[in-house]
């Protein structure tokens, strides 16, 4: 076998060294020189006697200002065109100016929709980290003021108003310390009936229990029944409709995109 017929697979690569090498105007002693080699490396790969180690054509390209496709002589599957795209290329070029710049005002405008298409619906909530403290002329305003959460949306995160975190092991198994739940604010919500969980402030504390007509239960069975007299004051802030999904919590990213394209910072 010729040395010809054995580096025949890197033919490519040795022209293309060689044809952007002397676009640029450098010698074989300068490429070798940016690329860290022997110069005569460089002459053995142009000849095709050998051919570049492959953690070496990152370093060619770079010296090269080359992409890999150029260096392999590939044509770039970004850069490939369609018959349509061609037709639809021909025919913008032959446009007026003016035309050309309606032309482009559209798919700017149609980009934007498929854009606004794939972006997520973001839900605006009220996340309450601490405890709270019923309004003195109305309990259901709160002292805290909250923060915002911004959630994708779906059909259990929509239906709620803000987030509570729980506190302690008292709701295991159902509600776990630390879990964020999901709570429908009165008097958005109904009444609760008795079984259900709501979250409740009782003097400074917010309490997540499921009601009963006795008091407030826990779920698990080691705590005792919360349970008020007549000059005890137990405030209802909402229905809780389900545990808070940490992935349900949108990403800055996505926040931003969200409400650039609704123009909205």
């Amino acid at each position: 076998m010729s040395a010809a017929e054995r580096y025949k697979p890197t033919a490519a690569i040795c022209r293309s060294i060689r044809s952007h090498r002397e676009r640029l105007g450098i010698g074989q002693k300068e490429l070798a020189r940016r690329v860290g080699v022997q110069p005569n490396a460089v002459s053995n790969w142009e000849t095709g006697f050998s051919k570049p180690n492959t953690d070496l054509f990152i370093p060619i390209c770079e010296a090269l200002g080359i992409t890999l496709y150029e260096l392999f002589d590939i044509t770039d599957p970004m850069l490939r065109y369609s018959e349509r795209e061609k037709l639809l290329l021909e025919k913008y070029r032959s446009l007026s100016e003016g035309h050309k710049y309606a032309v482009d005002k559209l798919v700017t405008s149609l980009c934007y929709v498929e854009s606004a298409d794939k972006c997520p619906d973001i839900t605006e909530l009220t996340y309450f980290s601490r405890s709270l403290a019923a309004g003195i002329g109305d309990p259901t305003d709160f002292e805290d003021e909250g923060e915002p959460m911004y959630l994708y949306s779906s059909e259990l995160v929509d239906s709620a108003d803000c987030v509570f975190s729980v506190n302690g092991d008292s709701m295991e198994p159902e509600f776990s310390d630390g879990d964020m739940v999901l709570v429908q604010r009165f008097p958005d919500c109904t009444e609760l009936s008795e079984g259900e969980i709501g979250a409740f402030i009782v003097g400074n504390e917010t309490y997540v229990k499921e009601y009963r007509r006795d008091g407030l239960h826990s779920l698990n069975a080691k705590y005792k029944p919360m349970k008020f007299g007549d000059e005890e004051r137990v405030f209802f802030i909402g229905r809780v409709v389900g545990v808070l999904d940490p992935d349900d919590i949108a990403s800055d990213d996505d926040v931003k995109r969200y409400y650039s394209l609704r123009g909205q910072t």
